[in-house]
């Protein structure tokens, strides 16, 4: 086959199912309210069936809905036919997926859901069928035609339904006021779980690790504080451990270029003050920002009273996957 040709029916594909999600603008009426406010009023889980393709789906929609504040999981309607039929409850909710309608290991459980009284939520492309008259609330997830040029696999209808389950995911995340920490505390071995959980004071160094010179030590002193701590600073604190300045690698060059003689020179002549300084409960997300904004390679952690905490540099952020 040509390229071009190969070029035509992806875009064609592309162009097909596009469409089909664009009707789908028109169907977000009553009925997707109604079946939010089922979602939303549910006591126990959002129980997703689906089988074939569908199945596939509605473990993805499962997924979203979970991931977002909205407890979810998927259950294949031929092995609750067999037992996992006791997974589901009379205080949840079942939203079933079939583009026909008529999947026959759905309606099979149709009986048992209407006798538990589960609320059954419906997305279907048929509007006539048994699943969608059975259902308390049944959304058209309807496409003109198949991606598919056979008409046959299921290619435009899936990637409907994938956007109508997205779009009771996204309603409902903004209805339950759902945050980015909230969406972080479900994704906690995420990047995006790192960023927005983890706080300075799990990541600092402490204690004898913490480089800190006084202000009358002699600039030699505080270069070998430096060298023995290994975070490029030391940190310049009064008898009371305020913190008063930052000598940095930086302030050793711009000290050199105006020859300071680094053997009876003060620490406290050549330091950077006042500087930047943050809270030990502040998010380490922050602390990458600050150091990126001011281009700096490391934070003294000073707690309300002023007095040094910790100390965090760059590596310490790397090594936690925040950057």
């Amino acid at each position: 086959m040509h390229p071009d040709q190969l070029k035509r029916l992806a875009s064609q594909v592309l162009t097909l199912e596009a469409q089909a999600v664009e009707q789908l603008k028109s169907r977000i009426d009553d009925r997707f309210v109604h079946a939010c406010s089922l979602m939303l009023r549910c006591q126990g889980r959002i129980v997703v069936l689906g089988i074939g393709k569908s199945g596939h789906i509605g473990g993805k929609i499962a997924a979203t809905l979970a991931s977002t504040g909205t407890p979810a999981f998927f259950v294949h309607p031929a092995e609750a036919s067999h037992g996992d039929m006791g997974m589901i409850t009379a205080q949840d909710v079942v939203l079933a997926l079939s583009n026909s309608g008529e999947t026959d290991e759905i309606l099979t459980l149709l009986p048992l859901l209407k006798r538990l009284g589960v609320p059954l939520i419906a997305l279907t492309g048929n509007l006539g069928s048994s699943l969608a008259r059975n259902a308390d609330v049944h959304i058209d997830v309807t496409v003109p035609q198949e991606a598919c040029p056979l008409g046959l696999a299921p290619t435009s209808s899936t990637t409907a339904t994938l956007a109508m389950g997205d779009a009771l995911a996204v309603a409902l995340l903004e209805a339950r006021g759902f945050t980015a920490e909230d969406f972080a505390r479900s994704h906690p071995g995420g990047r995006l779980g790192r960023r927005l959980l983890l706080l300075t004071d799990d990541v600092m160094h402490t204690g004898e690790q913490m480089p800190r010179s006084m202000p009358d030590d002699l600039l030699k002193d505080a270069l070998l504080e430096m060298s023995r701590k290994s975070l490029g600073t030391t940190v310049v604190v009064d008898s009371d451990d305020c913190v008063l300045g930052v000598f940095t690698d930086g302030d050793l060059r711009r000290a050199l270029d105006r020859q300071v003689d680094v053997h009876t020179a003060r620490v406290a002549e050549v330091m950077t003050h006042p500087c930047r300084t943050i809270a030990p409960s502040a998010l380490a997300a922050e602390a990458l920002r600050m150091m990126q904004q001011y281009r700096i390679n490391a934070l003294p952690v000073v707690n309300s009273a002023g007095k040094l905490a910790g100390v965090l540099n760059m590596h310490d952020l790397l090594r936690a996957g925040v950057l």
